[in-house]
């Protein structure tokens, strides 16, 4: 038996991957993906090996889904017949967006044990945020999963019923901050800073200021507050961010991609 097998290994399984190798050894690893020149060329990279998906079902103690919400049911009836016929133990690891675990049984077939994960990209440098919950599961497995892959970065137990909200803040997130950094060195081109420089200055205020707001216990409205000196330029663009609508326009981001998230798992 391997350690972890991926189904799917595009941009989330595959940052997945990546993080699972800081503990993991190459050899305790399968990968698979839909297009097998893809999980050959991930595990080439990472050292590990590369198969189908019903040989990740057939082996894996931790058997990570990571194909699309609307591809769930598929992918689940593909490997059935290999997941009824083991003994063994193994955990099912979904990370399709608004699926909830019982959803995922249901399309297994079966109540194997579900852990359900809301990752987002930055676990591939081990900088990441994955909020998961479970279902079925004993709680001594779920430490061990949580500890094979620590090197993606946090991990925090979150209720179901706040999964999709967790979805959208650390999987759209890093999205919502891209632009924001890609602004910021626009701005910064316009008036004169070199393209490589500002982007660089940007990604790191961002990285620092979020750092801060993280660790601080101070609110984001008081940490802005104390950067704001009277008749300052940071007041000046304050206001110039106000004029667009910033806080209502990230705040309505967020609630219009929890909408969609819900959607996404009811169509699935």
């Amino acid at each position: 038996m391997i350690r972890l097998g991926f189904i799917g290994v595009g941009n989330m399984g595959g940052a997945l991957a990546k993080a699972a190798r800081v503990n993991v050894p190459g050899e305790d690893i399968l990968l698979a993906n839909r297009t097998p020149a893809k999980a050959e060329a991930l595990a080439a990279e990472l050292g590990c090996a590369a198969g189908t998906a019903e040989d990740a079902a057939r082996q894996a103690r931790f058997i990570f889904l990571g194909v699309k919400p609307a591809d769930m049911a598929a992918c689940l009836a593909s490997i059935a017949p290999v997941l009824s016929a083991r003994q063994d133990k193994f955990l099912l690891v979904s990370m399709a967006a608004g699926l909830d675990t019982a959803a995922i049984q249901a399309m297994a077939g079966a109540p194997y044990p579900v852990v359900r994960l809301c990752p987002n990209t930055p676990v591939s440098i081990g900088r990441g945020l994955v909020a998961w919950c479970a279902k079925d599961a004993e709680d001594a497995d779920v430490r061990e999963l949580v500890g094979l892959m620590a090197g993606a970065g946090l991990w925090d137990e979150c209720p179901e019923k706040l999964m999709d909200i967790a979805s959208v803040i650390g999987g759209c997130t890093p999205a919502f901050t891209y632009m924001f950094v890609e602004a910021l060195a626009d701005g910064a081109v316009a008036c004169g800073m070199p393209r490589a420089t500002a982007l660089a200055y940007a990604a790191a205020a961002v990285e620092g200021a979020a750092a801060l707001a993280g660790q601080s216990g101070v609110h984001p409205g008081a940490l802005k507050d104390a950067v704001c000196s009277p008749g300052g330029s940071t007041i000046q663009g304050v206001l110039t961010l106000e004029d667009g609508a910033f806080r209502a326009s990230a705040a309505r981001a967020v609630v219009n991609a929890v909408e969609k998230t819900r959607t996404m798992g009811k169509k699935s």
